[in-house]
């Protein structure tokens, strides 16, 4: 076990698969943190194997061992992805103003604790900075030697955040219809055929074709010029590509990704300006307009079936 002591809260968002759960507690288990929220949507509608799964991943966080203040927000019937999630990090960060949040299918390596922990005490009072997130898809490739770098995407596979940030988080997107209009998409990508792409995603977002909280975030920080913090290694890997999943439903190079340790003390970067180049590699490994048009169409055949 390290000998790094965690101070700062996590928060689980669980569902209906304990298998993956349990792997990801024993990392929370590991870390030890002195508060853990878990948020747990409820079982679906004529769903028989939900009842019993629901309440197996809600049974792991009885096994807690360790000196933590357990705090719960267990769902009795089903919310759905967007109002579980949304409505729960609300709850979240009406009780601390800061959190490590992971999914039960998003594994961290030990050092992702330590990482977003000092970076979350470095950035607090630094409004550019929305996000701090686990992730890496570069796949080994880094522009220089420092531990981390800053980009206008903000991933949600491993992240931390403040309560200043989540304030700015509006569920509904009230003002996509502006930003639509008016054509800010462009302005903030750079690149129309990027910028229509997206504004397919967040406009099925808008109207509910897609049942989710994640196009939120993107939203949230481009209206609000803020940048996300990426680690230069990967400290997440997704576990939950396959057919139990809510969106990850089918396979993909993006699961299951290697891990690596982050080094410290970290080096920091000497300046806040985003990483242009390491976000053009992002983009056309996750973001580019066919990647991104094979996702919509995934979640269009998921909520449409």
């Amino acid at each position: 076990m390290s000998e790094y002591q965690l101070n700062t809260p996590v928060a689980m968002l669980v569902f209906n698969r304990p298998e993956q759960t349990a792997r990801v507690f024993e990392m929370v288990r590991q870390a030890r943190p002195p508060i853990l929220l878990v948020v747990a949507d409820g079982p679906r509608p004529g769903r028989a194997d939900d009842a019993e799964n629901c309440a197996k991943t809600r049974r792991i966080f009885e096994s807690i061992d360790w000196p933590c203040d357990l705090r719960t927000r267990y769902a009795e019937s089903n919310l759905g992805c967007k109002q579980n999630v949304s409505s729960g990090l609300a709850w979240v960060f009406d009780q601390v103003e800061e959190t490590i949040v992971l999914e039960d299918d998003c594994l961290p390596h030990s050092t992702f604790f330590r990482f977003c922990a000092e970076l979350l005490e470095r950035y607090r009072d630094d409004p550019r900075i929305y996000t701090i997130c686990g992730h890496n898809f570069q796949r080994g490739w880094r522009r220089n030697q420092e531990s981390y770098h800053f980009s206008r995407y903000t991933h949600v596979w491993g992240w931390a955040s403040w309560r200043r940030s989540w304030r700015r988080y509006d569920p509904d997107m009230k003002l996509w219809p502006a930003m639509r209009d008016g054509g800010w998409l462009v302005d903030v990508l750079g690149d129309r055929k990027e910028a229509d792409y997206w504004a397919r995603a967040i406009e099925m977002t808008y109207t509910g074709a897609f049942d989710t909280w994640d196009y939120q975030m993107f939203l949230t920080a481009w209206s609000n010029h803020m940048l996300s913090i990426i680690p230069n290694v990967n400290l997440i890997t997704n576990i939950g590509f396959g057919a139990s999943a809510t969106h990850t439903t089918s396979d993909s190079d993006l699961g299951n990704m290697p891990l690596e340790a982050m080094q410290f003390p970290m080096q920091h970067p000497p300046f806040v300006i985003r990483d242009a180049r390491s976000d053009a590699i992002m983009r056309r490994a996750i973001y580019a307009p066919p990647s991104l048009a094979r996702r919509i169409r995934r979640r269009i055949r998921k909520w449409w079936a």
